[in-house]
């Protein structure tokens, strides 16, 4: 790329950065305040995958409006799916659809709503599991920013130009978009209108690809309102050449520097007759008893173009339900007449921090992110200022002066005692550390308070923050297959002075993974569990044996979340709250 190219990405830079400085402001202003009607949403409604995680949301949303952390004066929900099969994001949409009709009726008709995705366990980012991910910490904002707070800035403009609908989104990604001048996103159209974002062709093959119309101009401009002929759920690289979604960049002025790219997927708004339409699909299709995405589902039966034939195909489908192929095949026929557009937003990102890895990465050693949002890397803390580390991140903790954490590392809503150092390359969360300890590098720990038997405990699950939570194996193979940071959990019970046959996994036995395998011992208190993790963790690491206390219960991250005692651990941030504001 020539010099000219290098010098208008820093300008699409600046402008990227300005714009977003600029929504977290209003939003900002908004906080702790009561909106005026038509100055905000109308309603934000977050799903949640059943009762208890419906629970836990409610709660957490009614603390942060005592805090003032939110907007005031609209409506929070927070509707679970219903009980029985998983029904995906795409039957979340459709049930609350459903019960936003039932609640408010025809006043529905003038409403504007944001629809943010927050069910499942967070497999992926296990310090999200008890609380969600869209609870999750950014290091931003006074008071500290959540993911739920974030996702609300960065869409702060969106009502003022949005006819009635609905808004869906997920909880776990990130869209930045910049544009110059008085111009902005308008959702204004009948039917689906979707954000779509440059991205290499990689990207492509794990998101949804729009196919447009090819354009005979040169012209490039930061935003762009296109018709879509059709829409491709996670392509091959060949099918998107095959079918036209693969663009040129058009000149040096445009941001990406990929002399090929196309046009990913984020977030899509639904008019109010569309979501009419839909719950006509949900009248057909119920009741529910399979997953249905709501980009791969809906989305693909969008468009001149679009055909029939990605029903059968179940390639990406973790779970391949009966009944599927055909349920699908009436969400086209019912969706197919229905318009697709698309806003190109030329000068834009997308950011997906829905593992441990990512989060690491974006909260620590993404620049772009950093500069794009102003991320800081000591957030709402207890702490010597001279002590924050600019390659690190922690965020809503009490830290002892003599305490250390290693680059790459998180540390979020924790007390941390004298002497305590933290390796690189960490996440330590939710933790109650003594004075001394030793983190090493590469893990994640992260403290649960459980209530078994009508007995509150501690219960501190560690892992390698590369270690796949999610990996399936047979119960006879195991002990073998499964491997704790790179060591097999025969060799880590052999470490840890227990008998092979002691091991024992919850839930379904018939699929064992490391989120089912009961490891970690319940604790009379925080601290100790803390110690008592890390010292079975420490054998694993250094390959020395390590025998803990006697007929000491040993649980899964599985049956922590099943008896996870929410009051106690939201009550532990309370103190750290607190304490924070009282040293500041």
């Amino acid at each position: 790329m020539d010099i000219g190219a290098n010098n208008v990405n820093q300008d699409c830079v600046r402008q990227l950065q300005m714009a977003t400085r600029e929504k977290l402001r209003k939003f900002n202003c908004l906080r702790g305040r009561e909106v005026a009607c038509g100055e905000f949403w109308d309603a934000v409604v977050v799903t949640a995958v059943d009762e208890r995680q419906k629970d836990a949301y409610e709660l957490q949303i009614r603390e942060k409006m005592d805090r003032k952390e939110l907007p005031l004066g609209i409506q929070y929900k927070v509707f679970s799916d219903p009980p029985g099969c998983k029904i995906g994001n795409g039957g979340s949409t459709l049930h609350v659809l459903e019960r936003l009709r039932d609640i408010y009726g025809k006043t529905l008709c003038r409403m504007k709503v944001m629809l943010i995705h927050a069910g499942g366990s967070s497999q992926r980012l296990p310090s999200a599991s008890a609380l969600g991910k869209i609870f999750a910490a950014v290091p931003l904002g006074e008071p500290l920013y959540q993911m739920l707070e974030l996702k609300l800035a960065m869409y702060v403009d969106f009502p003022d130009r949005m006819k009635p609908g609905v808004l869906v989104t997920c909880a776990d990604d990130i869209e930045l978009y910049g544009i110059a001048g008085n111009a902005s996103v308008a959702l204004d159209k009948p039917g689906f209108t979707a954000l779509a974002h440059p991205s290499p062709l990689s990207i492509g093959t794990t998101h949804g690809v729009f196919v447009l119309k090819p354009r005979e101009d040169g012209d490039w401009s930061e935003m762009e309102n296109r018709t879509c002929l059709r829409f491709l759920h996670k392509p091959s690289v060949d099918t998107m050449r095959d079918t036209g979604a693969v663009c040129q960049r058009r000149s040096n002025c445009f941001p990406l520097s990929d002399a090929e790219f196309v046009y990913t997927d984020s977030t899509f708004y639904v008019d109010f007759e569309t979501s009419q339409r839909l719950l006509g699909v949900l009248k057909e299709i119920e009741p529910l008893e399979c997953e249905i995405d709501a980009y791969g589902d809906f989305l693909q039966a969008l468009g001149p173009d679009a055909s029939i034939e990605y029903t059968r195909n179940t390639a990406d489908v973790a779970k391949e339900d009966d009944g599927l192929v055909e349920i699908r095949q009436k969400i086209f026929r019912l969706l197919r007449e229905t318009p697709l557009n698309v806003i190109l937003l030329n000068n834009s990102k997308f950011y997906h921090i829905g593992t441990t890895t990512e989060y690491l990465f974006h909260l620590t050693a993404d620049d772009a992110l950093r500069n794009e949002l102003g991320l800081l890397s000591s957030a709402f803390n207890a702490r010597p200022k001279e002590k924050a580390d600019a390659a690190s991140c922690v965020m809503h903790s009490v830290l002892e002066p003599t305490c250390s954490v290693g680059a790459g590392s998180v540390v979020e809503y924790c007390r941390l005692g004298e002497g305590v150092s933290v390796g690189r390359d960490a996440v330590v969360s939710s933790c109650r550390v003594s004075p001394g300890s030793s983190v090493p590098a590469g893990v994640f720990m992260h403290s649960l308070c459980v209530t078994r038997q009508d007995r509150t405990g501690f219960v501190t699950v560690a892992f390698g923050i590369n270690d796949d939570l999610k990996r399936c194996v047979k119960a006879s193979a195991s002990t073998e297959a499964l491997t704790l940071l790179g060591v097999t959990l025969e060799a880590c019970v052999s470490l840890w002075g227990l008998d092979r046959r002691d091991l024992r996994f919850s839930g379904d036995v018939s699929r064992c993974s490391l989120w089912t395998a009961c490891l970690f011992p319940v604790c009379e208190d925080q601290e100790r569990s803390f110690s008592a993790s890390l010292n079975m963790l420490q054998a694993v690491v250094s390959r020395c044996a390590f025998t803990g206390p006697k007929d000491t219960k040993l649980i899964s991250m599985h049956e922590a979340l099943l008896g996870k005692n929410l009051q106690e651990m939201l009550n532990f941030r309370k103190g750290l709250y607190r304490d924070i504001s009282q040293r500041s």
